[in-house]
């Protein structure tokens, strides 16, 4: 009796699958440590703004009361005579954040310190 010796068949591989769903598991995994860290920064940063902590630009302008009939123009003239007003009001507005040019009498108007030193 002579007997055949049969070859296994080969193992077939199988090609891995992501379903849609399965897609979106792993998108949701790779940005969890991205969302988790913007979530830390900005608990951090409003703990620091909340604190009331002096930080190195606190305190950083002086500030002027607005009269009846002043503008920002005038304010800039009063403030840094030697200064080009151009220059002085658009610093000014930006660091009051103002929309517009107009002020009201009593208003608080904060000056940049490189010109409230002059």
């Amino acid at each position: 009796m002579s007997t055949i010796a049969l070859a296994a068949p080969a193992p077939q591989r199988t090609r891995l699958r992501l379903t849609v769903r399965g897609r979106r598991v792993l998108a949701g995994l790779a940005a969890l440590p991205l969302a988790a860290g913007a979530f830390v920064a900005i608990l951090g940063g409003g703990s620091a703004l909340g604190s009331g902590e002096q930080g190195a630009g606190a305190g950083s302008f002086e500030t002027v009361t607005a009269q009846a009939g002043d503008s920002l123009w005038s304010i800039a003239e009063r403030v840094a005579p030697e200064a080009d007003p151009r220059d002085v009001v658009d610093s000014i507005t930006s660091l009051n954040q103002l929309g517009g040019s107009g002020i009201e009498a009593g208003q608080s108007i904060a000056i940049p310190t490189a010109y409230s030193a002059g």
